[in-house]
């Protein structure tokens, strides 16, 4: 009998921290709720129901690579800065906020933010950004002309590299480029408007091969100017202030 009663009295203990688990771990059907205050962590990943990653907010350690279709591209070169990544719903990386910004010993300044939005399985088509060092600092609104990915992936543009840093020459190497921008296999930039590091100020749009054909720029000094520019990048006419 006593045996017994050790059995049932086993079974009762198990059925009990069986019950506590349940409870602790969720027994009801849907999303749970949480609430915090003030939370401390290295990451975030932000998914959907099914796992795919939507945002990714991170510190510099643990800051991701790219994403293709769901999966990650090692970016070692991303390792120096802490922001957020943004992804669509078929887990392509399509924008995202960095930023950085420290002193070394040496007193040099190291700083900058940038917010980008890319095209579909592209690289960016907008871009806002602001950098600064010790002696001066820039922002700007960047807008490009980015390919379709069936043209011209974002992963085919590292061949690119790799090929035209094997040719020696640097006339076949500049060809080289021009023959993908005749394609249309490489990001143009269509418009900037921001300053730079002499405090000019300046908007300057470009043709679809992106090359400046327009100029609007004050300098620090208050001397404005408006240039507009042939295919070769020659000024073929000029404003100023005192015309």
């Amino acid at each position: 009998m006593s045996q017994i009663r050790t059995f049932l009295a086993g079974c009762t203990t198990m059925a009990a921290a069986l019950a506590a688990v349940v409870t602790l771990t969720g027994a009801k059907d849907g999303p749970s709720h949480a609430q915090f205050d003030e939370i401390t962590v290295g990451r975030i990943n932000i998914v959907e129901p099914n796992g795919t990653k939507r945002l990714i907010i991170s510190n510099r350690a643990q800051f991701p690579g790219a994403f293709e279709q769901g999966k990650e591209i090692e970016r070692p070169d991303r390792r120096s800065f802490a922001g957020m990544l943004f992804l669509d719903e078929e887990g392509n990386e399509n924008g995202g906020f960095i930023q950085k910004g420290s002193r070394g010993a040496d007193g040099k300044i190291n700083a900058g933010l940038s917010l980008t939005f890319d095209r579909y399985r592209q690289d960016q088509a907008l871009q806002l950004k602001h950098l600064n060092n010790e002696k001066n600092s820039m922002a700007g609104i960047t807008i490009n002309d980015v390919p379709f990915f069936e043209n011209s992936s974002i992963t085919a543009y590292g061949e690119y590299w790799k090929k035209a840093n094997a040719i020696a020459d640097v006339k076949e190497r500049e060809a080289y480029w021009n023959s993908l921008v005749e394609q249309g296999k490489l990001l143009q930039n269509r418009a900037y408007l921001g300053t730079n590091g002499s405090r000019d100020s300046s908007l300057v749009l470009s043709d679809a091969k992106g090359r400046p054909r327009l100029r609007m720029a004050v300098s620090a000094a208050g001397q404005a100017i408006i240039e507009m520019l042939n295919e070769e990048g020659k000024v073929v006419k000029a404003i100023s202030a005192d015309q």
